[in-house]
């Protein structure tokens, strides 16, 4: 490699990288704002907690669904030209769910809101990996994660500020969206085109290039949702304080946020397939010293680490997702990866809870370890394979 490439390959587009970071970290304020936002004025309604839950479910459907269309949109429509319209277009369907306050009407409208977020997501995604060169790509990627998850956990935390009543927490959402857009409109210039070279691939057609790296995107995500979701069914059943389990789940997303960069500059040093693996046997060893350590002090370092290790499993499948696809496979993955995360939300819970209902409430640690384990062994076998 001659000292022009070296000098090439290094170079990092940085006003064009914290652009798109920027894009995605206001984009996870919005929406990790609305969960809660939506939740709260459903609970002052009377509605029942089943259909808060349906109602919730709504957003992660509407990433599912948007998801194979966005590769053949991406060409047809222009990458650039898609993001800016569906933020807009998110703000839109943000302007329609304040307006109208009412559970029914929200089920399609939260449909829609994640309909169009997820391709906003899914081409900044891309564009960041597209322009991260191969030597930096962990630590770049490790602190994109990081900064994503700030974004989310700041979205709740807005609500303390606003409050839950009326339109002041709702324009934070409608005016987030539009920024996300015009951000994108400031940077494009600083972008490359979106590659379109190869074969035309389909979300589904991904499936079949890199079913393991998918089915680690799905456990990373129903590691986060069944935590979020059930953990305080779990802390109840152990007798612990309302409060307490609160903060541990803040302890959780704290060491999902803060451990990434880490994660990545591991695996510019051993490899983000060991990485993986890594991550994959702490979070199993985690599920199953849980139970143990829950009412002892060690449980705050345990579950600061197991947020970090769940969601580095994600962290390595964007790394792995950078190092072995390029052009219209890279775009049909990013978007195969929101799919299976959709998926992932909205089958974990579920799931779990019902295996809490069977064997009591250790069905939680149980089912996050068998599904950690699981991963474990392919991944094993794989590199016993190679």
């Amino acid at each position: 490699m001659t000292a022009e490439s070296t000098t090439r390959e290094d170079r990092i587009p940085w006003a064009a990288m914290a652009g798109i970071i920027a894009t995605v970290t206001v984009f996870a304020l919005a929406q990790g704002l609305t969960y809660p936002l939506l939740s709260f004025i459903l609970e002052r309604q009377g509605t029942t907690s089943g259909l808060i839950g349906l109602s919730a479910a709504m957003t992660p459907l509407g990433f599912i669904v948007s998801a194979p269309f966005i590769p053949a949109l991406a060409r047809r429509v222009g990458a650039a030209r898609l993001a800016i319209l569906c933020s807009l277009l998110a703000a839109a369907t943000l302007i329609a769910i304040a307006w109208t306050q009412d559970v029914w009407a929200w089920m399609p409208l939260r449909f829609l809101l994640g309909f169009f977020a997820n391709p906003l997501y899914v081409i900044s995604e891309t564009w960041l990996i597209t322009i991260t060169p191969a030597p930096r790509r962990g630590r770049i990627m490790g602190l994109y994660s990081s900064i994503v998850s700030a974004g989310f956990a700041i979205g709740p935390l807005s609500l303390g500020l606003v409050g839950t009543q009326g339109w002041p927490p709702f324009m934070i959402g409608i005016v987030a969206f539009p920024l996300c857009g015009l951000i994108v409109l400031a940077v494009v210039p600083r972008l490359p085109k979106m590659q379109h070279e190869g074969e035309a691939i389909s979300v589904g057609g991904f499936f079949a290039l890199a079913p393991l790296l998918l089915f680690a995107v799905f456990t990373a995500a129903a590691f986060e949702q069944v935590v979020i979701s059930l953990f305080a069914v779990y802390g109840v059943a152990l007798g612990s304080a309302e409060a307490r389990i609160a903060s541990l789940i803040a302890c959780f997303t704290a060491g999902n946020a803060v451990l990434q960069i880490l994660f990545g500059r591991v695996a510019e040093q051993f490899g983000s397939t060991r990485t993986m693996l890594f991550c994959v046997l702490t979070s199993l060893a985690g599920c199953l010293v849980l139970p143990a350590l829950f009412n002892s002090w060690l449980i705050w370092p345990l579950v600061f680490v197991w947020g970090g290790v769940s969601f580095g499993i994600y962290t390595m499948s964007l790394i792995q997702l950078g190092e072995r696809f390029t052009g219209q496979a890279l775009i049909a993955g990013n978007a195969a990866f929101a799919f299976v995360w959709g998926i992932g939300g909205i089958v974990g819970s579920p799931a779990t809870g019902l295996a809490m209902q069977l064997i009591g409430h250790q069905g939680l640690p149980s089912s996050l370890g068998l599904l950690s384990c699981v991963l474990a062994v392919f991944l094993i076998a794989e590199r016993l394979r190679d």
